[in-house]
């Protein structure tokens, strides 16, 4: 059996999918492992790194992916890319299924077995591959520091004899796996933490972690089967507004992470609300990329607003790419386990499994 990983695009992508660490895991269930060259020295590991555990570092790409068994990645190929896959061959990764319909579709008609992982099903026996979460504590993490690198008065509460610096104070918006991250991060550094989210079952988890969770008069609680948030309803959404909109007068930092899976990001702060922030004032919005949860949010670029910066990045990950591909690459290494037939050292999908069900794209 082969497992296969070809060189992302750079000027997206940072992460990989394979570490030496994990290359190693994959040898001793009796894989072969091929890489592109060069495949991570930009996160400064040397092709010979992988090379002395017994990976396979190639230049043609062609002949290695038409002779693959798997592919994992962290994004869908290039086109030139998916049009040498073949039948039967497992490609693996985070391949946005919402967005990439049309490319996937060709692939299942190719039949090409499409395992997308940010479909895994919210299961204890599918915590150890969900790189959501992975992926997700890592950005709320970052998030809070590249806000806080942006603010330009200081976080924690400091008493000195020329007088008392306030802590600054922050207010997450969403309060799943990145929010919270954002909460306990923005709470070591000293700044008073206040937090929002439609689900009520994320007010315990947000006090249990020394923030205030702010809670919107008769909400109910929005959370579908799965955990994730669900759409709010039009006399929610004004509550919201309204709480926001007097809370926001007195924050700091805002960090936005609300997102609803396969949708455009819901608008939570509008532009009449920034505009009572006060100066100096930084909004970072982690859902920018799938359109953002304020009115202002542009991808890649720093919108100052009469004083007030909002920002909001491609990929957040890039500046966190060795933690972030070391989590991700044990992530695809257990989902790849669970396909492994080990009696008869054979990939196995399952359909009856419902991790495979889920991830696989028909």
């Amino acid at each position: 059996m082969r497992i296969v990983s070809l060189n992302e695009d750079l000027k997206f992508e940072k992460r990989v999918a394979i570490t030496p660490e994990i290359a190693k895991k994959y040898l001793s269930l009796g894989f072969e492992v091929f890489l592109s060259e060069n495949y991570a020295e930009h996160l400064g590991i040397k092709d010979e790194e992988y090379s002395k555990l017994g990976v396979k570092i190639f230049k043609n790409e062609k002949e290695t992916i038409t002779s693959a068994d798997i592919v994992v990645q962290l994004g869908l190929l290039s086109e030139d890319k998916i049009s040498l896959l073949k039948d039967n061959q497992i490609l693996i990764g985070i391949l946005n299924p919402y967005s990439n319909k049309e490319k996937i579709d060709e692939l299942v008609k190719k039949k090409i077995n499409v395992f997308s992982l940010e479909l895994l099903p919210r299961i204890t026996r599918a915590q150890s591959m969900d790189i959501l979460s992975s992926q997700a504590n890592l950005a709320g993490y970052k998030a809070v520091i590249e806000s806080f690198a942006h603010f330009e008065k200081a976080i924690p509460m400091m008493m000195t004899a020329a007088g008392t610096v306030p802590a600054a104070k922050v207010l997450v918006v969403g309060a799943g796996v990145a929010g919270l991250q954002a909460i306990a991060t923005a709470k070591r550094m000293g700044a008073v933490v206040f937090a929002t989210d439609v689900r009520m079952a994320s007010k315990e988890q947000v006090e249990s972690l020394g923030g205030k969770f702010l809670t919107v008069e008769g909400s109910e609680n929005l959370e579908t089967e799965g955990g994730y948030a669900k759409e709010a309803s039009e006399d929610f959404k004004k509550k919201q507004e309204d709480l926001l909109s007097e809370t926001l007068k007195k924050i700091d930092i805002v960090i936005c992470t609300a997102l609803i899976p396969g949708k455009k990001a819901p608008i939570i702060i509008k532009e009449g609300m920034i505009n009572n922030m006060q100066a100096g004032s930084v909004i970072y919005d982690l859902a920018a990329i799938q359109g953002g949860n304020t009115d202002l949010s542009e991808v890649d670029k720093v919108i100052d607003k009469n004083g007030i910066k909002i920002m909001g990045e491609t990929n957040i990950l890039n500046k966190l790419p060795v933690s972030a591909s070391s989590l991700y690459a044990k992530n695809v290494f257990n989902f790849v386990s669970n396909l492994l037939n080990k009696e008869k050292n054979k990939i196995n999908i399952n359909i009856e499994d419902e991790i495979i069900q889920k991830t696989l794209i028909k």
